[in-house]
Formats: structure tokens, C-alpha cells, sequence
């Protein structure tokens, strides 16, 4: 038998180069999160502060939500909040209802041209949305449906990712519990029902939390398709005033931008765990 020795000097030199590895991979990785962070911090700052210290850092600078009742009492944020909550409840559950139909088809059911289908479904990942805007458009109009919450959703509500995961998630599944399922009884939608949708439940709140982000924050289909404050989403609301001209202060357009992202910083701070988790189960990194 041979044996390698090694001499101190290079297990020497090979502790320093891990430890330099390391501190390099330690000081990107905080530089990244500081500029991440860094608009939001300032956002943060000036939100809570008085508007002779947007650019004025000073610890002992006095903390105020005035900023916050002027951007509430400047724009109708009120209507804007109920339209999005509107439009992302409409979405996500379409979205849960065909997902869910199409997954279970794809997952349990072998037809002619499954597997086309499924490619198909596939390639709407590979599209971007802002590519269909102008058949969306033509299509929305036809319908009449310009201008309305209904509108903004129309084009999200079959969505290839949704369909991806839960057939994903639906192939883990045992088919013994399928099959237990039908020789009790139980028919088709009732398998879906009884079996598959409980044992997804961690997938269905990750993705819940996708459409909702996602379509929360959306922005360039809704500016083209609405044009009132009836049916404007709080991400168009939140443009129109911070571009108005009548001199709006940065700490004011900070604290509504606060106010609009505030409700999926708290969601993802509440349910981050399961938010990883769930995609973990579903095999997708």
C-alpha cells in the first residue's frame, strides 16, 4: 500500500486558501444583500422622518407617520387597495381551479397527445407576457371588458407554472391512494378532491404566495387596460402619484410606497418557512 504524506507547510497553505474562500464568499454575499437592501432602508428612512431629512441622516432626526396621512388623504389608496385585492383573489383562484384540473390530467390520465399538450404547457414559461399584450388587448376588446378588474385577469388565469407544479406534486402522491379511493367509491373529481388537493396543501400556499406577489406587483398590463380609478390596481395608483406635478415630496411618495408593499413584506415574513418548504416537497430548487 502507498501512502501520500503531506507536509505541514501545504495543509498550512491549504487552511488559508479556505479561509480566504470563504471571507471573499462572506463579503460578496453581504455587499449583494446591502445593495439589495439599500432602497428600501432609504425608503424606510424617509417614510418616518420629516422631509428635511430625505437627505439628512441624522440618529436623532424626529419619527413621524405624517407622511403616511398626506400619501392616504393625495390619492384614492383606499380603492386601489380593494381593487387589488379584488383582482389577486379572482386570479388565484382560477387559477387553483384550472391548475388544478389540468395537473390532475396530466399527472393521472393517459390520452392521445398528453404529451404534446404537456410540452405545450411547457413553452408558455419559455413566453414572456409582455409579447401577447397586444392580442390580450384585441381580445379583451372584443369581449368588452375594457376597463375592468375582470380584464386585468382574463390573461393570467391558465398559468403553465401553476399546471407544472401541481403535476409535480401529484406524481408523488401513492397510487394506492388512488386506487383505494375508487374501490370505495369515489369518482374521479372525487379522488381529486378527497386525495390529491389535501396532500398538496404546502404546494398550493407556495404558489399562492407567487400569484399573489406576482400580480400584486404587476404593472404594465394594467396601466394599458384600465383607465379609471374604479378599476386601477395600487402598483398604477402608486405611478400616477408619484408623477404628478404639483411637487410631491419623496418622503410622502416613500411612505406610499411603503403602504403598497407592505402587505407582501408581512406575508412572506409570516409564511418564508412554508414558502420554502413547500417548493422542497415539490422537488423544484
Amino acid at each position: 500500500m502507498s501512502q501520500t504524506l503531506t507536509s505541514p507547510e501545504g495543509l498550512s497553505r491549504t487552511r488559508v486558501r479556505i479561509d480566504y474562500d470563504r471571507l471573499l464568499n462572506t463579503i460578496g454575499a453581504w455587499t449583494l444583500a446591502l445593495l439589495w437592501a439599500a432602497p428600501l432602508l432609504y425608503a424606510i428612512w424617509t417614510a418616518f422622518h420629516p422631509a428635511a431629512y430625505e437627505a439628512n441622516f441624522d440618529l436623532f432626526a424626529p419619527i413621524t407617520l405624517e407622511n403616511f396621512e398626506k400619501a392616504w388623504a393625495a390619492a384614492p389608496f383606499a380603492r386601489y387597495f380593494l381593487n387589488t385585492t379584488l383582482l389577486v383573489t379572482m386570479i388565484l383562484i382560477g387559477q387553483f381551479v384550472l391548475c388544478t384540473l389540468a395537473a390532475y390530467a396530466f399527472a393521472r390520465f393517459t390520452f392521445p397527445g398528453s404529451n404534446f399538450l404537456f410540452a405545450l404547457v411547457l413553452l408558455q414559461l419559455l413566453v414572456m407576457p409582455d409579447i401577447l399584450i397586444v392580442e390580450n388587448y384585441k381580445m379583451i376588446r372584443t369581449l368588452g371588458l375594457i376597463d375592468t378588474i375582470a380584464a386585468i385577469g382574463l390573461p393570467y388565469m391558465a398559468s403553465g407554472f401553476g399546471i407544472f407544479l401541481l403535476r409535480q406534486t401529484f406524481k408523488t402522491i401513492p397510487m394506492e391512494l388512488d386506487e383505494a379511493a375508487r374501490v370505495e367509491g369515489a369518482s374521479p373529481l372525487g379522488v381529486l378532491w378527497r386525495v390529491y388537493v389535501p396532500l398538496a396543501k404546502p404546494t398550493y400556499l407556495a404558489y399562492g404566495l407567487v400569484s399573489v406577489s406576482h400580480h400584486w406587483n404587476n404593472f404594465l398590463w394594467p396601466l394599458i387596460i384600465t383607465n379609471s380609478v374604479e378599476t386601477r390596481p395600487v402598483t398604477v395608483g402608486l405611478s400616477i402619484f408619484a408623477a404628478i406635478d404639483s411637487g410631491v415630496e419623496w418622503s410622502v411618495i416613500n411612505a406610499a410606497t411603503l403602504m403598497t408593499s407592505g402587505p407582501l413584506l408581512i406575508a412572506f415574513l409570516l409564511f418564508q418557512r412554508q414558502f420554502v418548504q413547500s417548493f422542497m416537497r415539490a422537488g423544484i430548487k
